[in-house]
């Protein structure tokens, strides 16, 4: 008669193993950032895009003989972050849903408002990282016009503008997370974040133009408008930040919250 393995025919007793920390989770996602070609070279592209623009720049002012600050070089890092960080963004999430390894992540950790928790602390860590690169970029860009130009450095960055300059590039990276949440499929939140970027406010502001009633409102549901004063030197006023809060919540909190409970809910295949 062959022998019965131990513990045979019972169940598995794991009420005793201990949970998977949140330190640990985001060290994970932290991992996927860049543990795929399309993402370690979106990281890539993000730093090299960002340095040539600010390059070209530095050629042009400096062969016109432009008269420039550090606050107009590192405005001009707003095109590259802004155009590459929120498509991290998108994979940071839709990524575990196109490579179908949403069913292992959920599997090794079941509790998924920690996966997502944990996501979200990736995704502003990475916009945080985007921003100080910004930063140096910039510092270098601005000491280097003054040692070719022979004119006067100009380092106007407050650090009220810097928060500015930090709250804006986490909004964007936040949007596209948002979307990709409320999606769950790459393509279609990269389509939608670029015509919510560069179609709609074009629709806004011919609206504007054309319809009385509607030129009313547009502050009031134009997100990208709302956040003009956090890059254009000029500050926002109280008005400014109550158009801000309101269209900030229609096309930020809101897709967040249904997109956050879609993937709370949804079936992994």
């Amino acid at each position: 008669m062959s022998a019965t393995a131990p513990g045979l025919g019972h169940a598995l007793d794991i009420s005793t193993t201990s949970s998977t920390p949140f330190s640990r989770l985001v060290r994970v996602e932290l991992r996927k950032t860049w543990d795929t070609r399309a993402g370690l070279w979106l990281l890539i592209s993000t730093a090299v895009l960002t340095g040539v623009v600010m390059a070209i720049q530095l050629a042009v002012v400096v062969a016109q003989d432009l008269r420039v600050s550090y606050n107009d070089f590192l405005t001009s890092t707003n095109f590259s972050i802004g155009l590459l960080l929120p498509v991290i963004g998108i994979l940071l999430l839709t990524s575990e849903w196109s490579q179908r390894t949403a069913m292992v992540t959920f599997s090794l950790e079941p509790r998924r408002p920690l996966v997502i928790a944990a996501k979200f602390v990736v995704g502003i860590g990475l916009a945080i990282v985007a921003v100080v690169i910004a930063l140096v970029l910039a510092t270098i860009c601005n000491a280097l016009y003054g040692a070719f130009s022979g004119a006067t450095v100009v380092w106007d960055q407050s650090v009220e503008q810097t928060a500015y300059f930090v709250l804006l590039q986490v909004i964007g990276m936040l949007t596209g997370f948002a979307f990709a949440a409320l999606l769950l499929n790459s393509p279609a939140a990269i389509v939608l974040y670029m015509v919510y970027s560069f179609v709609l406010p074009g629709l806004f502001g011919l609206g504007a133009a054309l319809i009385g009633w509607f030129e009313d409102i547009q502050p009031w549901i134009d997100f990208n408008d709302a956040q003009t004063g956090l890059f254009d030197g000029n500050g926002m006023s109280g008005e400014d930040w109550s158009h801000f809060a309101v269209s900030g919540f229609i096309w930020l909190v809101v897709p967040l919250v249904i997109g956050i409970l879609r993937v709370l809910r949804a079936e992994v295949k």
